[in-house]
């Protein structure tokens, strides 16, 4: 009964977490007039909409037979597989004329509508409007998916260079806290020096404080010593410091644990025949704990990669190093009614976590698992 609760739990986490990614998949790549109508578990079935249009003025009036015609497209070119159903000229008959059909209007003109939202329009007399005539219709809508969402975000203004900025925050901000916790990991685990005990139970404590408390007084820090070095306070060295350190604590006890674990007769063995700490370390501790390392490169990747408030803090708005969290939140404050362009963005700024995790999940569990009984 235990195992199929879990297998029950495990599946209800994977459609919780998938359920939302495909509804942004499929929303992203709809049409922006469907979208902003049906939601995306409706995308494949066809949608039906009350729109209106509006016919030539008389100035692109034609006389035939007598008559005058103001014919046109009432989709301006643009149906996109649209069928109009019924149409009509005022709120209370726009669904009372069958598409094809043809009503007479209160200056005795005649007004026919096809399906396809052409439109012709007869007088016996010349017509004098100025506008035209508006025309309301109730249109059905097949299912339309395109990239044309993609386009427009991608072609927005510095989204390809605050895409790449954001891979230069990320991949130092990943491989220097690991480089660091690495040596350290090793030291806790198997190097007897005094404090060590102290020192683990510290990296401990750092793990629960908050990041939003320690944010200010590095900042501050980090803003009087900088200038000692001839550097600037907003710069991608300041956020690859800042990432690091509270990158650091996780790292260490991740990694601790994990070495810990290793067989100690391995480590004794090979200090019998001679080698150092360093020689231990690099060949034989690294390559053991590449499971851990890629645990915890996972979770530093997507922690940066979706950071915004760091980001900010550290390099500001400057164009020139805005991250693409950033460049979507302005592209989201200047178009926030546009759902298309939010689900478009927010499935880009995913891509690449996406790829990270499926690519270094397998030692995924692993990482975490190991040295979570054992410990050194």
């Amino acid at each position: 009964m235990s195992r199929f609760l879990t297998h029950a739990l495990l599946l209800l986490m994977v459609v919780l977490w998938t359920l939302p990614t495909v509804g942004l998949l499929v929303s992203s790549i709809r049409d922006k007039d469907q979208l902003s109508v049906t939601g995306w578990w409706s995308a494949l079935t066809t949608t039906e909409r009350t729109d209106q249009g509006r016919t030539d003025a008389a100035d692109a009036q034609v006389q035939e037979n007598g008559q005058y015609v103001i014919s046109g497209d009432l989709f301006d070119g643009d149906a996109a597989g649209r069928q109009i159903q019924f149409f009509g000229v005022t709120n209370s008959t726009y669904n009372d004329n069958a598409a094809g059909s043809t009503i007479t209007l209160k200056n005795g003109s005649n007004l026919t509508v096809n399906a396809d939202g052409g439109y012709r329009w007869v007088s016996a007399e010349p017509f004098e409007t100025t506008r035209g005539q508006r025309v309301l219709y109730i249109a059905e809508t097949p299912p339309r998916f395109t990239l044309e969402n993609y386009a427009e975000v991608l072609e927005s203004e510095g989204i390809g260079r605050s895409f790449i900025n954001s891979f230069t925050v990320t991949i130092p901000a990943t491989i220097i806290p690991i480089l660091i916790a690495a040596f350290a990991a090793y030291a806790l685990a198997w190097m007897q020096f005094p404090g060590r005990s102290v020192l683990v139970a510290v990296v401990v404590g750092l793990l629960v404080v908050p990041l939003q408390m320690s944010l200010i007084p590095i900042l501050r820090l980090y803003n009087g010593v900088m200038p000692l070095f001839g550097a600037e306070s907003k710069s991608y060295l300041g956020i690859w410091l800042a990432h690091t350190g509270f990158g650091l604590p996780l790292a260490i006890y991740l990694l601790r644990n994990y070495m810990a674990s290793l067989p100690k007769e391995i480590m004794e063995s090979a200090r019998m025949d001679g080698a150092s700490h360093f020689n231990i370390f690099t060949t034989m501790v690294l390559p053991l704990s590449f499971p851990a390392l890629a645990s915890f490169a996972i979770f530093q990747f997507l922690w940066v990669w979706n950071d915004l408030l760091v980001a900010t803090v550290f390099l500001g708005n400057n164009d020139r190093q805005l991250v693409l969290t950033g460049r979507l939140r302005e592209l989201i404050g200047s178009r926030g009614d546009n759902w298309e362009i939010l689900t478009s963005g927010a499935f880009i700024s995913i891509i690449v976590p996406l790829v990270v995790f499926f690519a270094l999940q397998r030692y995924f569990v692993r990482g975490l698992l190991a040295g979570s009984v054992k410990g050194g």
